[in-house]
Parts: C-alpha cells; sequence; structure tokens
C-alpha cells in the first residue's frame, strides 16, 4: 500500500498537494473555458459548410433565372432581326436601304457570336451592352418603337 501523501509532499507534476489540486482546478477552468472557443469554432465550420452549400443551390437557381431572361431578349432580338430581313428583302431593290440591311446582318452576326455556352465568359455583360444597343439603332433606322414588355407574373396567356 502506498504512503499517505502528506502536506508538504510532492505531486507526481513535481508540486506540492496543494499545488497539485489548484493545478487540477486550473485545468477544470481551461476545460470550460476553451469549451467555448471550441464550441464556437465547431459552429463556425458547421454554419460555414451549411452556408456554402445552400449558397451554391441559391447560386444555381438564381443563374438560371438570369440566363433565362438573357436567352429571351436576345431570343427576342433575334426574331425581330429574322422578320426585318424578310420584309427587307421582299421589297423592291429601290427600297432596300444598304443601312438597314448592314445593321440586321450586323446585329445578326453579333447573336450568332454571343457565347451561349460559356457562363464564365468575362465580356458577357459587354457583348450583350452591344447587341442591346445595335437593336435600338436598328429601331431607330426602321423607325419602330419596340415595345417588348415582360409582365411581372411571367409567361402567360390571358384571355
Amino acid at each position: 500500500m502506498p504512503p499517505k501523501a502528506q502536506p508538504g509532499d510532492r505531486s507526481p507534476r513535481g508540486g506540492t498537494g496543494r499545488a497539485a489540486a489548484m493545478a487540477g482546478d486550473q485545468d477544470m477552468f481551461d476545460a470550460i473555458v476553451m469549451a467555448d472557443e471550441r464550441f464556437h469554432r465547431e459552429g463556425y465550420r458547421e454554419g460555414y459548410e451549411e452556408g456554402s452549400s445552400l449558397g451554391a443551390v441559391e447560386g444555381r437557381q438564381h443563374g438560371a433565372v438570369y440566363g433565362v431572361k438573357i436567352g429571351s431578349e436576345i431570343g427576342c432580338y433575334h426574331g425581330f432581326a429574322l422578320a426585318w430581313k424578310c420584309l427587307l428583302h421582299s421589297r423592291p431593290a429601290a427600297e432596300k436601304d444598304s443601312k438597314k440591311m448592314k445593321a440586321l446582318d450586323s446585329l445578326l452576326g453579333m447573336i450568332q457570336k454571343f457565347p451561349y455556352q460559356d457562363p464564365a465568359y468575362d465580356r458577357l455583360h459587354e457583348d450583350l451592352d452591344r447587341i442591346r444597343g445595335k437593336f435600338k439603332q436598328l429601331c431607330s433606322l426602321l423607325n419602330v418603337q419596340p415595345d417588348f414588355r415582360v409582365p411581372a407574373e411571367g409567361p402567360g396567356l390571358s384571355f
């Protein structure tokens, strides 16, 4: 049987019995204080992971909606340009205006070169602005007032 520790005896930690007891109390206090920091780190990590996954889902949804809007807009310009090209080709040669045909061909060329399959294209907005500008120029040349409003409730039929 090991001898009982007497006051003033050294503990295995190298301190006295009282110092060892205080060190144990200190360790317990540190564990409580450190638990708060540990829970904070774990909560941050879990929140970051969950936020990242939710952010990716939300970003994908936003991208899809925005892509549909851009696609609809460009499709509208494309249909407009094709319709006017057919109208101008059906006119007599005297009524054809080379400036109008040149603007139509330019708009159609810009639309064909637009990077539909590359969402990370760095000049997407610049090219879209050029297409919009060319469309406005063409409307001015054709003396047409475009009115392409999409209702707030989305596409649908009304009777």
